[in-house]
């Protein structure tokens, strides 16, 4: 994994992409030392969004998992939305 600073990738930012697109690299984005930002390859991105979407399901499957042990400690949604303002 690459790491550059904020000023080397504005100067560098074509030869960054290059490197992720073609040579497969991870380059990492640094303000004063510390990581803000990462360029990956559009492989690596379906592959972090398909590891947050199967978080999502795991999270999804364990509050099914605690309604049906408990429903009477959820509210329903019309409960829920008593006194807030939801935008359409």
């Amino acid at each position: 994994m690459t790491t550059l600073s904020i000023v080397e990738a504005r100067n560098g930012l074509a030869e960054a992409i290059n490197r992720v697109s073609y040579g497969g690299e991870r380059v990492v984005f640094a303000r004063r030392g510390k990581p803000v930002a990462a360029l990956v390859s559009p492989e690596d991105l379906a592959l972090l969004q398909k590891i947050e979407d199967a978080e999502d399901v795991r999270a999804a499957a364990r509050a099914l998992k605690e309604y049906d042990r408990n429903p009477a400690a959820f509210k329903s949604l019309d409960e829920y939305l008593v006194g807030r303002e939801v935008e359409a």
